[in-house]
């Protein structure tokens, strides 16, 4: 039997916490942000911030382009002021947040859910997996990520108009 460093199963992703000494971010000539670890090839990754959002500064989940879990950051405060520094950049320039106001339409497409929407900043239309459901929020609402990698919060449906709240209604409890 040869030993692998890959995971068993692709439900098993090879996720290693952050150890100040342990890892490293890095912004390099190509504008992509590298995880450098040592032991192990660097590997580029994008940052994403797993749910739940009520701790600001925890939970930091580094992916490669393929979309799997390569490392976790638990505290941004572990992390050297460099790394901490293209931490900060990679979340503010991932932090598109639109406001929905109502539901135009949603339509599915093999794999894909196109989403029409009004929003604080006008019409948009945007698209999820298939499988990307909206997060209820504990304050109400709930939030979706389109495949671009932007937010888009709906507030509590409540508030919405009833042809919004009909369109919602197989995403909801």
């Amino acid at each position: 039997m040869t030993e692998s460093n890959e995971p068993d199963t692709p439900s098993e992703p090879n996720t290693t916490e952050s150890h100040p000494a342990a890892l490293r971010l890095e912004r390099r000539a190509d504008q992509q942000i590298w995880l450098v670890r040592e032991g192990a090839d660097d590997v580029a990754v994008r940052v994403r911030r797993p749910f739940p959002w009520s701790m600001p500064g925890q939970y930091f989940s580094l992916c490669d382009e393929k979309d799997n879990e390569v490392a976790l950051i638990v505290n941004e405060g572990d992390l050297d002021p460099d790394s901490r520094r293209v931490l900060e950049e990679a979340l503010q320039e991932t932090r598109f947040l639109f406001e929905v106001e109502g539901i135009e339409a949603i339509e599915t497409e093999f794999e894909i859910r196109n989403w029409k929407v009004r929003t604080r900043q006008g019409f948009c239309t945007f698209q999820t997996k298939h499988d990307e459901w909206p997060h209820p929020l504990p304050e109400g609402g709930f939030v979706l990520r389109g495949i671009e990698g932007n937010l888009f919060h709906i507030p509590d449906l409540d508030q919405m108009d009833e042809k919004s709240r009909k369109l919602m209604w197989d995403f909801t409890d």
